[in-house]
């Protein structure tokens, strides 16, 4: 228990576990203590520091492998580091632009979303 007896937070600031990131091609390792401090309830600190990551170094920490959905047709895709964020922009382009949408998975086998796929609302 902490001394102050105004806290919510029954743990001290020692005894909290704090989140680690490494990344062997950079030789670096951080605590990411102050991003979850700086994150709303809810957020995911590690997630936001392999996106940002990601987007300084044109790679990911160790560990962190994206789901791709990349058009078949035109330049667009996105990276994410969740299936169903991924699914719903690969469904979302496919209608818009009638266009076919790979998925490719982090483990297992690519996936096309047809146009029309899951307008049915599944």
């Amino acid at each position: 228990m902490t001394d102050d007896p105004f806290s919510d937070d029954p743990f001290s600031d020692d005894d909290r576990e704090v989140p680690t990131v490494s990344c062997e091609r950079c030789g670096r390792e951080w605590e990411l203590d102050r991003e979850v401090d700086d994150l709303d309830p809810g957020s995911h600190a590690i997630e936001q520091f392999a996106l940002d990551h990601e987007r300084h170094t044109g790679h990911y920490p160790d560990g962190v492998t994206p789901w791709i959905a990349r058009c078949e047709r035109c330049p667009d895709g996105e990276r994410f580091l969740a299936e169903r964020p991924a699914r719903r922009w690969a469904r979302t382009h496919a209608r818009h632009t009638r266009h076919p949408v790979r998925i490719e998975a982090p483990r297992g086998d690519d996936e096309v979303v047809a146009p029309g796929d899951g307008e049915d609302g599944s």
